[in-house]
């Protein structure tokens, strides 16, 4: 589902698969801890190369990661969204408040 790095003040979160109803309520818990347990955090990169597919779930997820960092002082971007994704994306206005990289 997913895996991760810390790099300095960076978190990098690859997704894998799908990220939809059944899995978000999960992604949305790692992540939370990963920014809670480092404070030190400034920025959060979603890798979505190898994530398939996301529905309204997902794009939930990625809004309330992008609230937390926010509330921490810090940003959210995107890299490699396949062609699904980045429509989703662009529909739903997140590139708005997203950086794609």
């Amino acid at each position: 589902m997913l895996t991760y790095s810390i790099a300095d003040d960076v978190i990098l979160v690859r997704l894998h698969g799908e990220l939809d109803h059944h899995s978000a309520v999960k992604v949305r818990g790692q992540i939370d801890t990963l920014i809670d347990d480092n404070t030190q955090i400034k920025r959060l990169v979603f890798d979505l190369s190898e994530l398939e597919f996301m529905d309204s779930s997902g794009i939930g997820v990625v809004i309330g990661r992008y609230k937390r960092m926010v509330a921490h002082g810090g940003k959210v971007s995107v890299r490699r969204p396949g062609k699904h994704v980045d429509r989703i994306f662009q529909m739903s206005g997140l590139y708005q408040i997203i950086e794609k990289e």
